[in-house]
């Protein structure tokens, strides 16, 4: 087998596992299901993946470089923070909505601290691209003086709080225009 075909495999094997977890639950989903789904030997998923957990965590780790390579992408020509703050909240509000039935399974299933440590690197990652915003924005006379870090953790934890709630409480959800609007501006008048 050559290296392109084994990328491909794996790809395919990824895709049907998220579409098999999804629909069927983690528990439900079995690794002959899955190699079905994706074209192969139950042999040959056992070449790519030593067990079910590992698929899974392999499969959490795309999502989560696939949103953080989406997300670089998205900010890198907005010069407006404002802006960049807005898109950043509406982009990873959207790829939570797109990927629902994913997240409810792993809430239902596995519990958030599954694949924690990728988890965190995620996260931190994604502070990371809030508090170049926030900092762009103190420079650039667009926002007033924070503290960066403390702002960001609060950007993160609310999205965060919208992943809970497509689980727990989903007529909680919110809009990404209104979570803009109020982290931007918050609710105090201006005189």
């Amino acid at each position: 087998m050559n290296k392109r075909s084994g990328i491909e495999s794996k790809k395919r094997i990824i895709n049907a596992a998220l579409k098999l977890f999804s629909e069927y639950g983690y528990s439900k989903a079995s690794m002959r299901m899955i190699a079905n789904a994706a074209g192969i030997s139950i042999g040959g998923l056992y070449l790519y993946f030593k067990n079910k957990d590992e698929l899974y965590l392999t499969l959490i780790k795309s999502r989560l470089d696939e949103l953080a390579d989406m997300t670089r992408k998205s900010l890198k020509d907005i010069d407006d923070p404002a802006d960049a703050v807005s898109k950043f909240i509406s982009l990873h509000l959207a790829y939570a909505k797109k990927h629902r039935e994913l997240i409810l399974v792993q809430g239902r299933e596995h519990g958030f601290t599954f694949g924690i440590s990728a988890k965190r690197k995620f996260f931190k990652t994604q502070r990371g691209f809030i508090e170049d915003i926030i900092r762009k924005g103190i420079r650039s006379g667009v926002f007033k003086k924070c503290n960066v870090k403390e702002t960001a953790k609060i950007i993160i934890c609310t999205l965060r709080g919208f992943v809970l709630s497509l689980i727990v409480e989903t007529d909680a959800l919110f809009s990404p225009r209104e979570c803009s609007k109020l982290l931007l501006n918050g609710l105090l008048k201006k005189e």
